[in-house]
């Protein structure tokens, strides 16, 4: 998706508002439908049938009635698909749309234009008619500066930061702490192979956010320290307002508009880092993480308390504030088929030099040593040059690397060789 920040007036920031207001109700009601059903009675109600019962609910509510039709339709159409690819894939089942954190509603094309083939040929249907498309109609006012139609609101203002107009049927609005953004429903073209032979491999970590193999160190921005003092501050003032007041409403929202400027330095991070790696590299591989599994909460049970709380969840925000999974996503979003995913383990541990798997030889978060050769580097850099390998990370696995087998570990329970000392003269023996 192309997405653009959307600067509407106060007018149409209101009727907007509706939009989302209605577009949450509808929603809301189809959860509710299909929450009312239960193996053994009918089925609910699909879209089509939903759509008619909007039409008598839009009849009987006069608040209703002043939405538009097409964006409540919308809703529901967006409802229907969730709920296909909840019974395709049986997880993320739609739930309740609460207000102030799901504002948003999806609009279709109003402008309808002939479709025609890549040679030129009008398209017909059945009847022998022109196939029309509905696409969005958006009109560019200058260098950085376009507008888009909205129903009921007319046309809003949004910053260009593409050289072209997106060529869209629909477009989603969303509104999230104070800011409202546009996001046109478009799929980029993937970026083409540099065609240099070259590849990269990419170690994820905490403090060094990206380590490639050729040497180069990647830190995704995070918020500054004065940045971190002042949501604290505003923190401390919703704790000791009162509960339901302007106050800690208002605190709030400052913190929430810090956190989204977080987020959106972690996003630009990612799609232009994503960007190099597509253009600069014919292959990048990363290391298979399973970022779900380790940024699970260690809270426990009542029963069976989890220990070291605080400190792992102080670990979970540091992994999701690198931004390790967009990453990823991203990367294979524009170069299909050319990013692979190479197993974790050992990778940290190997040398990269001569192959040899040793616990030891990771002196510290930053520094290698391998016991085996000596060779000294980055741990980080290390491990990337292993990723960009593709090497199977198993202990019994014999490294590509000058054939060398891992060290095992040695057991405590082992009896130790015993170590004997011999003279290198005997008594009385002439040494000249």
């Amino acid at each position: 998706m192309s997405r653009f920040r959307m600067y509407p007036t106060p007018q149409q920031e209101q009727q907007m508002l509706l939009h989302c207001a209605h577009a949450r109700y509808v929603w809301n009601l189809a959860v509710e439908q299909h929450a009312h059903w239960k193996p053994g009675r009918k089925p609910a109600p699909g879209f089509a049938e939903q759509c008619r019962q909007l039409t008598q609910a839009r009849a009987a509510s006069e608040w209703l009635r002043a939405g538009n039709a097409n964006i409540q339709q919308q809703a529901l159409k967006d409802f229907a698909e969730a709920k296909a690819r909840f019974h395709a894939s049986g997880f993320g089942h739609p739930t309740w749309r609460k207000k102030h954190r799901h504002e948003g509603f999806r609009v279709i094309g109003a402008d309808r234009v002939p479709v025609f083939d890549p040679d030129g040929t009008p398209v017909l249907n059945a009847k022998g008619k022109q196939v029309m498309s509905r696409n969005v109609v958006v009109h560019k006012l200058n260098r950085r500066w376009a507008r888009v139609k909205v129903p009921g609101c007319g046309w809003v203002r949004f910053r260009l930061t593409r050289p072209a107009l997106p060529d869209a049927k629909t477009f989603r609005v969303t509104f999230r702490n104070g800011q409202w953004h546009l996001a046109f429903a478009i799929r980029p073209e993937p970026i083409d192979a540099p065609g240099n032979g070259r590849s990269v491999g990419v170690d994820r970590g905490v403090t060094i956010t990206a380590a490639l193999s050729d040497g180069r160190t990647l830190n995704c921005p995070q918020l500054t320290v004065k940045e971190h003092a002042k949501i604290r501050k505003h923190q401390r003032r919703a704790a000791r307002s009162p509960k339901g007041s302007d106050r800690k409403r208002s605190e709030y929202a400052k913190v929430a508009r810090l956190k989204a400027a977080e987020a959106d330095r972690r996003k630009d991070w990612c799609e232009k880092t994503s960007t190099m790696l597509a253009r600069g590299f014919e292959v990048i591989r990363f290391e298979r993480l399973n970022i779900t599994n380790m940024t699970r909460s260690a809270r426990g049970t009542a029963e069976r308390p989890g220990r070291n709380v605080a400190a792992k969840a102080g670990l979970n925000r540091v992994i999701l504030a690198q931004g390790w999974g967009l990453l990823r996503q991203r990367t294979g979003h524009k170069a299909p088929g050319r990013v692979e995913d190479v197993p974790a383990p050992y990778t940290s541990l190997r040398c990269s030099a001569c192959g040899w798997i040793e616990k030891n030889s990771r002196k510290s978060q930053a520094e290698f040593c391998c016991v085996s050769c000596g060779f000294t580097c980055n741990a980080d850099i290390n491990a990337a040059i292993n990723v960009a390998a593709g090497q199977d990370a198993s202990p019994g696995h014999r490294a590509r690397a000058g054939g060398v087998t891992p060290r095992k570990r040695s057991s405590a329970r082992e009896p130790q060789p015993t170590r004997v000392e011999i003279p290198l003269f005997q008594e009385g023996e002439d040494v000249n």
